[in-house]
C-alpha cells in the first residue's frame, strides 16, 4: 500500500510530517553524509540572531539518564554570515527551509525578520520565544500572555511566510500562551523546547552545568511533551508541530495521535545521524501495518 506522507503545516507543504528540532542539526551540512537532506519535509536551521552570539560558559552539555542538559546560549555567527554561507548551500538541497528566529529583544526580533525577508528561498520561519538558555529574550517573551501577543503580532505583521511560534513548556497553561500566538496570528505552533533541569556531581559538589540550570531533552521529556501537545490541540485550531524526545517512528505517530500535524527529531540525532530518515520510514510502516493510507488520518487520532 502506498502510503500519502505529505502534510501543510500553516501553509507550509511538506512531502512527509518530518523536519529536524532547532538546534540539533545545525543547517544540515554536518549530517549531510548520513542524511539525502531532500528526503526531509523540511530543515529547521539552528537559532539565527541579528549578531553574532557566543554562547554560554562551558561545560555547556551533560548527559543524563534517558536524556541530556544544555545550555548552548543559542551560539551562531549572526544573520550575516547565516545568509553568506548557510543559505547558498542549502538552496541546493532541494529541502523546505525553516528559519528559527532568535533575539534578545523586541526590536532584535524584527530587524532580524526584515533581513530575512528579503531571503527568497526561505520557506517558513520558527519564532523562538523559549529558549531558557538565553538571560534576555527567548523563554522570556514566551511566558506571558501579553508578551506573546506583542511579539507575535509586530512579527505577523512583517512574515510574508508561515509564522510558527515555538512555545516554551516551563509555564503554569500551555494553552493559554498558544492561543495567545493563534489569536496574533501565528499560523502554526512548535512544542515543546526543552524542560527546565540541573545535575550536580556528588563527588566534586558542583553543577555539571556552568550555568547550574539548563534545558533537558530526549526520551525522559517524551511524556510532558505529549501531554503538552495533547492539550494545546484541545485549544487551538492551527497545526500543530510536535517535539521532545522522538526517537523513533512509534514516538513520532504518538505525537500525531496527540495532535501533531508534524513532527522535529531533535536529541536523537546526536545518538543516531540517521535519526530522521528512520522515523519518516517507521511513520511510513506504522501506516502500511495498520492500514492508514493517509498520514493525515493520524493527526489527534487519539481515542480515549
Amino acid at each position: 500500500m502506498r502510503v500519502k506522507m505529505r502534510v501543510n503545516l500553516g501553509g507550509l507543504g511538506m512531502k512527509n510530517p518530518v523536519t529536524t528540532a532547532s538546534g540539533t542539526f545545525a543547517s544540515g551540512r554536518e549530517y549531510s553524509d548520513f542524511v539525502k537532506l531532500s528526503a526531509l519535509g523540511a530543515l529547521t536551521t539552528k537559532g539565527v540572531s541579528l549578531h553574532a552570539w557566543e554562547g554560554n560558559a562551558t561545560p555547556r552539555i551533560a548527559e543524563t539518564p534517558s536524556g541530556m542538559l544544555n545550555s548552548i546560549g543559542l551560539q551562531n555567527p549572526g544573520v550575516k554570515k547565516f545568509l553568506e554561507n548557510d543559505i547558498p548551500w542549502l538552496r541546493k538541497q532541494n529541502v523546505p527551509i525553516i528559519v528559527n528566529v532568535s533575539g534578545h529583544t523586541l526590536n532584535e526580533y524584527l530587524i532580524l525578520l526584515k533581513i530575512l525577508e528579503e531571503e527568497k528561498s526561505i520557506d517558513a520561519y520558527e519564532l523562538n520565544i523559549s529558549c531558557p538558555n538565553v538571560d534576555a529574550g527567548g523563554m522570556t517573551f514566551g511566558s506571558d500572555v501579553k508578551s506573546v501577543e506583542e511579539i507575535v503580532t509586530r512579527a505577523r505583521a512583517l512574515a510574508t511566510k508561515p509564522l510558527i511560534v515555538k512555545l516554551t513548556p516551563n509555564v503554569g497553561d500551555i494553552a493559554e500562551i498558544a492561543r495567545a500566538a493563534e489569536s496574533s496570528g501565528a499560523d502554526a505552533l512548535s512544542l515543546i523546547n526543552t524542560v527546565l533541569g540541573m545535575a550536580i556531581d556528588a563527588r566534586t559538589k558542583k553543577p555539571l552545568l556552568a550555568r547550574v540550570v539548563g534545558g533537558l531533552s530526549g526520551p525522559a521529556v517524551k511524556p510532558i511533551a505529549l501531554r503538552m501537545v495533547y492539550e494545546t490541540y484541545q485549544a487551538v485550531s492551527i497545526p500543530l508541530l510536535g517535539m521532545g524526545g522522538i526517537m523513533n517512528g512509534e514516538d513520532a505517530v504518538e505525537f500525531m495521535l496527540a495532535g501533531a500535524t508534524a513532527v522535529a527529531v531533535g536529541t536523537a540525532n546526536f545518538v543516531n545521524p540517521r535519526a530522521t530518515i528512520e522515523v519518516i520510514e517507521g511513520i511510513q510502516n506504522y501506516c502500511e501495518i495498520y492500514g492508514v493510507k493517509d498520514v493525515n488520518e493520524l493527526i489527534g487520532g487519539l481515542q480515549c
